[in-house]
């Protein structure tokens, strides 16, 4: 696999209130990655929860900043979010309000401040979860941005961006067969199809192990302080379950994987053509604090 590492010293050297742009030069600078590759951004920082766990504005916008600049290739943030939205644009946010994880937001009005910069008015983008398919927003969009927590599941293994769009069909159940398997297949519904502009998998706090529906247990989270952002789905979904796994091994001590096994993410590349989930097909591109890693 492909890496391009920002170290921790250039990362945290400027105020974490403050765009990070300096960091990127050294990405920007390099040639873009074969065209048979997808492009990940991975994006830490050490300040993005305060101690009692809760995410601090200012450095969320700044993490989301340096990974669509790294992601896009381009040192002005509004440029690079152009390229992703259009001011003609009808932007949907689809969120994650799951109570016990949710995308937060303090991430969703990251996304959102940049939409608009982007040239979108309010009136026409809107933030949403289990009403998209009642809000009139939705039902006119354009353009998607998909952006949930990352977790384990009870029922698809990991709870992922390709996940997060079971909300656009009227009935999920249908959709829970064989641990889920085919979940990507909801990408095709007219309501998304084509749509999604960039996937944000929050790794602020996963959650890495659960038992039983709807179980949460806070010393299964742990502070990872981070985002995946990507256009593929099924390559920041990839990519977060590796972290996810490999936390569980260190945790455990055994093999790290997930049960039941989070097979929607290789099918949603091999069955469904959604995205890559090869790892050998994904340019992962690290950004600031390196510490706990796991990939």
């Amino acid at each position: 696999m492909s890496h391009r590492t920002i170290t921790r010293r250039d990362f945290l050297k400027v105020a974490s209130a403050a765009p990070l742009a300096g960091a990127l030069a050294p990405v920007l600078a390099r040639p873009a990655a074969p065209e048979s590759k997808v492009r990940v951004v991975l994006v830490r920082h050490e300040a993005a929860l305060d101690p009692s766990g809760a995410p601090q504005a200012e450095v969320i916008q700044a993490m989301l900043d340096d990974a669509v600049r790294a992601l896009i290739g381009d040192k002005d943030i509004v440029k690079a979010w152009k390229t992703l939205i259009r001011p003609d644009d009808t932007v949907g946010i689809k969120t994650n309000v799951w109570g016990k994880l949710s995308t937060t937001a303090e991430v969703e009005q990251a996304i959102k401040r940049r939409v608009m910069d982007a040239g979108v008015p309010e009136d026409r983008l809107s933030v949403d979860d289990r009403g998209v398919l009642r809000n009139p927003v939705f039902q006119k969009a354009t353009a998607l941005i998909n952006a949930r927590p990352a977790r384990t599941h009870q029922w698809s293994g990991m709870g992922s961006c390709i996940k997060n769009y079971i909300m656009f069909t009227p009935q999920p159940s249908a959709w829970h067969g064989d641990t889920c398997a085919d979940l990507a297949g909801i990408w095709n519904l007219p309501e998304v199809k084509g749509k999604t502009r960039l996937n944000v998998l929050v790794m602020l706090s996963p959650l890495f192990h659960m038992i039983g529906t709807q179980q949460y247990n806070k010393d299964f989270t742990w502070a990872y302080k981070g985002l995946i952002v990507s256009r593929d789905p099924v390559a920041a979904d990839a990519t977060g379950l590796r972290i996810l796994e490999a936390r569980r091994r260190e945790h455990f001590q055994d093999d790290g994987l997930l049960k039941p096994t989070p097979h929607h993410i290789q099918l949603a590349d091999t069955r469904h053509h959604l995205g890559v989930s090869d790892p050998a097909r994904i340019e992962l591109v690290k950004l600031g604090w390196s510490e706990g890693l796991l990939i």
